[in-house]
């Protein structure tokens, strides 16, 4: 047997025991093991997933039990890197190497949380917006159809097909929100993410440490595919 590497020594590891399609194009993994009664995970943050060899890739927490279970949701698309293709492969009984839960896309104390971005970005909206049951909360998520849309308690939502780079932004642009800022929350593609940061920014006035923004990937650039 190999010894593990200076990589492998820091990551926790757990067992997969379900994969399912949440929708048609998102897979819902379930890994279990005693590793998982002591990790800390706030909502919305990630983990960094082995998917070969050499490489990791970030997937939101769509749960975490400390009875022992976490959830991650992963997109499938036709351009499949190496993490959609490691979703298409895994299989209940392997063992799965990851970090510990990381990031700063987390909820934070506002009169009201705005929260905008694509089929990636549902994935770590669904646990904040748990965290926040009694607050106000607007959404506008870009999806490719009906079938994409996860179950999110947005006070008031926009769901979104996609149709150009500027979508998202435009659509944000539309909400009547209060006059005064909230927290945004900003995740999914990078380019719509920066093109909702500059709307709020210089249109609304919003503060910049009020945009919290976490691009999730980009076309071709290696490492968010």
């Amino acid at each position: 047997m190999s010894k593990p590497t200076l990589l492998e020594r820091f990551l926790v590891r757990a067992t997969v025991s379900a994969v399912e399609h949440i929708t048609p194009r998102m897979r819902h993994i379930r890994l279990t093991g005693d590793s998982l009664h002591r990790l800390e995970w706030t909502p919305g943050q990630h983990v960094r997933v082995l998917v070969d060899a050499i490489r990791l890739r970030s997937y939101s927490v769509w749960e975490h039990s400390p009875d022992g279970y976490l959830d991650l949701c992963v997109l499938d698309h036709p351009a499949a890197g190496p993490g959609a293709r490691w979703s298409r492969e895994v299989r209940a009984g392997q063992t799965v190497a990851f970090t510990r839960p990381q990031g700063r896309l987390v909820p934070r104390d506002a009169a009201y949380h705005l929260f905008a971005g694509d089929e990636t970005a549902a994935v770590a909206f669904g646990p904040m917006l748990r965290a926040l049951p009694n607050s106000v909360s607007y959404g506008v998520v870009e999806v490719e159809g009906p079938d994409d849309r996860l179950p999110l308690p947005f006070t008031r939502a926009r769901w979104l097909e996609r149709n150009g780079p500027d979508g998202l932004a435009d659509a944000v642009r539309g909400l009547d929100l209060p006059a005064a800022p909230g927290v945004a929350y900003l995740a999914g593609e990078a380019r719509a993410c920066q093109a909702v940061r500059r709307h709020l920014v210089t249109e609304r006035g919003w503060p910049r440490r009020s945009v919290v923004v976490k691009p999730f990937w980009t076309p071709g650039k290696r490492g968010l595919d």
